[in-house]
């Protein structure tokens, strides 16, 4: 009995002709309309059902504008797919102004209440026409939403479009976080221009506190949705498809505070000396002397966080993490020698 991976006698592999040194085929062009290659292949869908409507969710100051811009960005540049914000903010200031008062947010107070659905309507209403629009892909909801009825009004109006909806939501628990993005961000936006940064600290805190009065998070009878805790931590619930978990696998990736980066040349090369270009050529003495410095730049500077004691002015110097990279060729590794860092299992 011949074993099933022994190839008979009588069996031989066709010889396929070798192709000319010169073999350079054309790329395959992507048709338009009915006939349009699936985006599933190519990111996402083509057909009206496999569109996608992302609406966020959560508290005042969690970073849900930061995310929705940022995913926005990321599909439109990256995956060129057509992508736009909706944030009722924008409606509500467009309707009733910036100076809306912390008791516009009161769940409450009916007059407020039917301002604020009014606002939120219209951006529903104009998320609604863009998705129409033929080639569009994803559209994205910015609001807190923060009770199960707004949630549930908002998929009842999507469910003529026979699109994708899923919500994501932000959660921080972190008060010096808050009050970071409070102070960092909101301070700063339309709603507070020319006012007392204290004022418009405390007077957001109290926005922030309706909300919080009512706040429901989210569960699986909201459908299909994504928490985001503290940027550490990602609850995932029935979402599918390709390009959602795209958008997933991205914001999982995502940090809502700013991160700084130095960026640096390698030092002077035995071939920048003679003038060539490329190669993999170590360093000069002016080369070595740079990395030298560097090294003290990283461990004063990069590596190093500096705050000054309000009450005795005095500066206060505590050592901070960073994470060194460089690529494989020998003048770059040897411009980072000198740097002091800690040796990890991956080190060699």
């Amino acid at each position: 009995m011949t074993d099933r991976h022994t190839v008979s006698e009588g069996m031989r592999m066709p010889e396929v002709e070798p192709r000319p040194e010169d073999y350079n085929p054309s790329p395959h062009v992507i048709p338009e309309g009915e006939n349009a290659t699936p985006l599933g292949v190519v990111g996402g869908d083509c057909r009206p059902t496999e569109k996608v409507i992302i609406v966020m969710c959560g508290l005042p100051a969690t970073g849900k504008t930061h995310i929705a811009n940022r995913i926005v960005r990321y599909l439109s540049f990256f995956l060129d797919i057509d992508t736009r914000i909706f944030n009722v903010g924008d409606y509500r200031r467009k309707f009733f102004g910036a100076k809306c008062p912390a008791e516009f947010f009161d769940y409450s107070n009916e007059q407020y209440m039917k301002k604020r659905e009014q606002a939120c309507d219209a951006a529903l209403a104009d998320l609604m026409e863009f998705m129409k629009i033929d080639g569009v892909r994803v559209g994205v909801l910015d609001s807190t939403n923060s009770t199960r009825k707004r949630r549930a009004h908002i998929r009842e109006v999507l469910k003529e479009l026979k699109c994708k909806v899923i919500f994501l939501e932000s959660i921080c628990d972190q008060t010096e976080l808050i009050e970071q993005n409070i102070k960092n961000i909101k301070v700063n936006t339309p709603d507070y221009k020319d006012v007392d940064p204290d004022k418009a600290f405390e007077d957001f805190q109290k926005r922030r506190n309706m909300y919080s009065n009512v706040y429901e998070t989210l569960d699986k009878v909201d459908g299909p949705y994504m928490k985001v805790i503290n940027s550490e931590t990602f609850i995932v619930h029935s979402v599918r498809g390709f390009l959602p978990q795209k958008v997933v696998h991205f914001v999982m990736n995502l940090h809502l505070l700013p991160r700084v980066f130095y960026l640096s040349r390698h030092g002077q090369s035995e071939y920048n000396l003679l003038g060539k270009i490329g190669g993999d050529a170590g360093l000069t003495e002016a080369g070595l002397e740079y990395a030298r410095r560097l090294a003290v730049f990283a461990k004063e500077v990069v590596a190093m966080d500096v705050k000054i004691d309000e009450k005795t002015g005095e500066e206060i110097r505590t050592p901070r993490p960073a994470r060194l990279w460089t690529s494989t060729l020998k003048r770059t590794k040897e411009t980072a020698q000198f740097i002091e860092r800690e040796k990890t299992e991956g080190d060699r």
